[in-house]
């Protein structure tokens, strides 16, 4: 890595801090740099606090030193008002003379406005540092504004002989737990950083799933259910009023892209699917899927239901004692914002 670009990694690794906090806002680092030398960094914590360019300018001891600084960020500075003045402004007003950018912002509010701001006002402007990157970390944010869908992670787990789960015939509502403690620990770290949460009708009644976040600390996911027949039972967990539930109950949510253009509406900008297999299905076959994590069990259910059958690009294999993580992505609706880095 050249100095760039190492510094632009130090900027999306205070970004990742606050993965699930900044909805409806992206994640953000910054660091500034005098003779190659960090004197001030900070992160976006969350919508309606200050941004990532304040915060590090404001963690500038010796602000004499920033007219001779660069300022590194992984998205666009703003230039609008919005809870928060203008990032460009702030970066002119201390006569901050360089600027490097991982990627534009291409929200309505933004696009482009922001470098243009700043190179009018003589600022040395580099923008695409680590642009790969800085997209995947965003890309909550770039599908939803980009796409007009929230971002879509198919989420399951399956047995070593490819089941989802055992065959129902006692009637009785359980979870037919499949992996470790750790990997469910790790999926309620997921459920953090994500939106909402989504499930199909069967999975609610067969489950009783309460798809709040129990094993890690942070923010509960918007709890989303499809119920088109009125089959759920009032007293399932998912109306426990633990967290905000949103139970779609008209036949027209049977349409994929409705429910995913109705999310989009009520400003969700990312969604994982925790099941079951026709759920899931569903968006396969329609190809409205970005990401995918797969736990792979050793244990054996010898009969049951099949889990989904899908083809994507592997980007990361886990092994652990009791299961494999894969995790994969859909090259057809990720190919602007994933690269092998």
């Amino acid at each position: 890595m050249d100095k760039d670009q190492l510094y632009m990694q130090r900027c999306l690794e205070l970004a990742s801090n606050a993965l699930g906090r900044t909805y409806p806002n992206p994640v953000v680092g910054s660091v500034i740099v005098y003779q190659d030398k960090i004197i001030g960094e900070g992160f976006h914590k969350r919508a309606g606090e200050p941004h990532a360019e304040v915060t590090a300018i404001n963690s500038v001891k010796d602000k004499s030193l920033l007219p001779h600084s660069t300022l590194y960020v992984n998205l666009e500075p703003c230039s609008h008002y919005g809870k928060t003045p203008p990032c460009a402004d702030l970066i002119i007003k201390w006569k901050i003379p360089r600027v490097v950018i991982g990627t534009i912002d291409t929200s309505a509010k933004v696009s482009g406005k922001g470098i243009e701001k700043l190179k009018a006002a003589g600022i040395d402007v580099k923008v695409g540092v680590l642009e790969k990157q800085s997209r995947w970390i965003n890309r909550r944010f770039f599908t939803f504004h980009e796409k007009k869908r929230p971002y879509v992670i198919l989420k399951w787990a399956q047995t070593a002989d490819g089941f989802i789960d055992r065959e129902r015939t006692d009637n009785i509502r359980k979870s037919n737990i499949i992996t470790s403690r750790w990997a469910r620990t790790l999926v309620h770290k997921w459920r953090t950083q994500e939106q909402a949460i989504a499930v199909g009708t069967n999975t609610v009644i067969n489950d009783n799933p309460q798809l709040t976040v129990r094993l890690w600390y942070g923010n509960n996911p918007i709890r989303i259910c499809l119920d088109t027949k009125g089959r759920i039972p009032a007293n399932s967990r998912i109306f426990d009023n633990s967290a905000q539930t949103i139970c779609l109950i008209q036949e027209e949510f049977r349409n994929l892209h409705t429910l995913l253009n109705h999310l989009h509406s009520i400003n969700i900008q990312s969604v994982i699917i925790e099941g079951g297999t026709k759920f899931l299905e569903s968006f396969l076959n329609q190809n409205l899927w970005d990401e995918s994590r797969i736990f792979i069990s050793k244990s054996l259910f010898l009969k049951g239901i099949k889990a989904p059958e899908i083809k994507g690009h592997y980007i990361k294999k886990l092994d652990f004692e009791a299961e494999t993580l894969f995790i994969l992505t859909n090259e057809k609706n990720n190919s602007d914002i994933y690269s092998d880095f």
